[in-house]
């Protein structure tokens, strides 16, 4: 099969396309021909750093990235239960570990994907994975009607997402991004809209009760001024927050918690179900062939990507 492999982290030229085995698939797994990949920031900041590399797929190389999928079951292990062999399946699959989605067939545990809902193309699949698992884990249960809810870079991969589930919450949403997107944030849900660029949001905004931060550093540390005593704020770039950022939290009692995105059949289904019955809407903004997987992490890398990025295999 067709594979995207990482001999060594650095650059966009590092990922080089090759001839390789398929998987072999273990009594919980099946095996999926992949018809199309989303592709995260995540990814490429991997391929660049060689310490996250080493940590998550160990020290043997070549490494395949990536994890989000949408294809086609054509083998199922012994012990698989719910999935047949023809079903059109989705999911962010091994996250913790090797996720060796670009490749033409992945070994997934069942544990990892949903069923594709009827009308939803492999596409819209494919970009509705790890960032719509990461704004559904992180909001969800932690959201209520009425509340007033903060989501910072609302037009990216993740921002977009929370959006839409912020709002099916019952939340009023407010959201950061560059006057360019203001029409397209609003269209999602938001119900304000703040031009980082020419506005501070700490200046613009208060009594927050929940916050979703994307970026850690200062943008969370004007984040713990925005809101009222006892709200939230998640955190997904990194669990290290500053002393400072700390104490300004804990003087406002405000519960300050980072969250990490975890493969989950039981999540995806719902993602499934909002997928299914227009709650959810994946804003999908460029398309690459398997071949352009360069262009893809030169588009991601970027920082200008509205919506998902995805790759068609």
């Amino acid at each position: 099969m067709k594979a995207i492999v990482l001999e060594a982290t650095g650059g966009v030229e590092q990922l080089q396309l090759q001839e390789i085995p398929r998987p072999e698939i273990q009594a919980h797994e099946v095996l999926v021909e992949v018809k199309v990949i989303g592709v995260n920031p995540v990814d490429y900041k991997v391929r660049a750093n060689d310490e996250v590399l080493t940590m998550i797929y160990g020290p043997e190389r070549p490494a395949i990235l990536g994890w989000d999928i949408a294809g086609n079951v054509v083998a199922k292990g012994d012990a698989v239960q719910d999935l047949e062999i023809g079903d059109r399946v989705f999911g962010m699959v091994n996250f913790v570990g090797a996720g060796n989605a670009y490749a033409e067939f992945v070994a997934a545990p069942e544990t990892h994907l949903a069923r594709i809902p009827d009308g939803v193309s492999f596409e819209n699949a494919a970009a509705s994975t790890l960032a719509a698992l990461t704004a559904w884990q992180v909001l969800h249960d932690k959201v209520t009607a009425n509340d007033r809810v903060l989501i910072h870079a609302g037009s990216g991969g993740v921002g977009h997402f929370a959006i839409q589930i912020a709002k099916s919450l019952g939340a009023h949403v407010i959201t950061t991004t560059s006057a360019k997107n203001k029409d397209f944030v609003l269209a999602l849900g938001a119900d304000e809209c703040i031009d980082y660029r020419t506005q501070r949001f700490e200046e613009e905004v208060s009594e927050i009760d929940f916050v979703f931060d994307m970026f850690n550093g200062e943008v969370l540390a004007n984040s713990v001024k925005v809101m009222r005593n006892g709200g939230t704020i998640i955190s997904i770039p990194t669990p290290d927050f500053s002393d400072e950022i700390q104490t300004a939290a804990q003087q406002k009692e405000v519960q300050l918690g980072f969250h990490m995105v975890q493969s989950s059949r039981s999540d995806m289904q719902k993602i499934a179900t909002m997928l299914a019955g227009g709650t959810l809407k994946p804003h999908v903004s460029q398309t690459f062939a398997f071949e352009e997987m360069v262009s893809a992490h030169r588009q991601l890398e970027s920082g200008r990507t509205v919506g998902k990025v995805v790759v068609v295999v």
